[in-house]
């Protein structure tokens, strides 16, 4: 068989002196290669003069997607999608080899389950954009349309699809953002897009349905509990992480617990939680400041830097520090207590958070930990730090609270959505 013989899309088989191949073939620029995307997810391009023997496996199909049967259940609870992006609303290009976003019947056609759960009687799709090139503005936009959703009688509860790198930043944003909270938020993700037969998109997208119908009235990611397909946890939007940058169960609970654990056979609630109240009315808070930043402390680091933020006009900064309470402030040339102590003096609200994942501050245990309290640093105990950023941004937006440091300082250690605990369970 010849090369210009076979289309985009097409899966073939190929052979050469050293070794066989087995891929689609993608759209490939050089006509003299041959380039295929492999099983493993990797692509090959191989030169057609080293082709030995060819042969199409299967011809590249249309795509057809099949409409959704809107049967409306009277007994089942109604649900809206909000769908945002990222790889869960994602497939396959057998052009370019990457992925392009999809439409909703096909995230809904990936799992039929979801029609016995609830009727999903509204779908909003506000932007489609990759979670890292996402932002305030965004999270405001996204609290906005929650608003109106929740408070419509005819609807129980939301899921919102998302990219996964910095879905934990959406997920505190809401969490902060969505006062008097009357229903659920589900907020879930996919690893692998849709199209993939490794897909974690369904079980995601079921235990989500799931979680929306419940009597919890919180935000909540939604996501693998392990990486068998089996099991999925509901975890609180203040207090998770991405840990991994494949696996199913890329986001973990940090410094808190679940709140309930979910399969198709059923949910577990596990911890106390806020319960639903149709009654009650969402009144968004969506103030931000985003003259705000996170710094990683490091060996040998310019504590400059904090000028650098107060020359630009930033408001606050949040600064992951070691151990239990730590700045390194031996050496004279990398001693940050000055640098910490002039910028709060200057009016900068100046925040730490643990750069280890697990654990929580204690500044009294050193000498260290007590030199830096001196400074007017506020410690945020068991705070992730990308939670605490979200937190400060959220706080210095409000400008009755940002004219007052210790008003600030106030409300950055009050407890809005469990960002905070006074004792950590294992």
């Amino acid at each position: 068989m010849k090369v210009k013989e076979i289309n985009p899309g097409d899966l073939v088989s190929l052979r050469t002196k050293d070794k066989s191949w087995k891929g689609n073939v993608l759209e490939s620029y050089d006509p003299e290669i041959v380039l295929l995307k492999l099983g493993s997810g990797y692509n090959i391009g191989i030169r057609e003069r080293e082709i030995l023997d060819m042969k199409v496996v299967e011809k590249a199909q249309e795509r057809k997607v099949p409409e959704i049967e809107a049967k409306e259940n009277k007994k089942l609870r109604n649900v809206a999608m909000i769908i945002t992006g990222g790889t869960i609303s994602s497939r396959l290009d057998p052009k370019s080899g990457g992925v392009i976003s999809t439409d909703a019947k096909e995230i809904l056609n990936i799992a039929p389950e979801i029609s016995k759960i609830c009727n999903v009687v509204k779908i909003e799709k506000p932007f489609m954009k990759w979670s890292e090139n996402m932002g305030f503005i965004d999270w405001k936009g996204l609290a906005g349309v929650c608003e109106e959703l929740l408070n419509d009688s005819e609807i129980d509860g939301v899921i919102i699809t998302h990219g996964t790198d910095f879905l934990h930043y959406t997920s505190a944003a809401l969490s902060f953002f969505l006062k008097n909270l009357n229903k659920p938020v589900a907020l879930t993700y996919s690893q692998r897009s849709i199209d993939r037969a490794s897909t974690d998109a369904a079980l995601n997208l079921i235990c989500a349905a799931k979680y929306a119908v419940s009597d919890i009235a919180e935000v909540a990611l939604i996501g693998h509990k392990d990486e068998n397909d089996g099991v999925c946890l509901a975890m609180p939007g203040t207090k998770v992480r991405k840990l991994h940058t494949s696996r199913r169960d890329a986001f973990k609970i940090v410094n808190g617990e679940p709140i309930a654990e979910i399969s198709k056979e059923g949910m577990k609630i596990l911890k106390e939680f806020n319960a639903r109240d149709d009654s009650r009315k969402v009144k968004p808070d969506a103030k931000y400041s985003d003259k705000i930043a996170s710094i990683k402390i490091t060996p040998g680091q310019d504590p400059s830097i904090i000028e650098f933020y107060k020359d630009l006009g930033y408001g606050g900064l949040i600064l992951e520090i070691t151990g239990i309470g730590q700045v390194p402030a031996q050496d004279a040339k990398f001693n940050w207590l000055p640098k910490i102590k002039k910028a709060i003096d200057g009016g900068m609200i100046i925040c730490a958070t643990a750069q280890t994942i697990f654990g929580r501050l204690n500044p009294n245990v050193y000498t260290a930990g007590r030199d830096l309290q001196k400074t007017g640093i506020v410690f945020l105990k068991d705070m992730l730090s990308e939670t605490a950023l979200v937190k400060l941004g959220w706080v210095l937006g409000h400008k009755t609270w940002a004219a007052d440091r210790d008003k600030v300082e106030e409300k950055m250690l009050e407890n809005f959505s469990g960002e905070l605990n006074e004792c950590i369970k294992e």
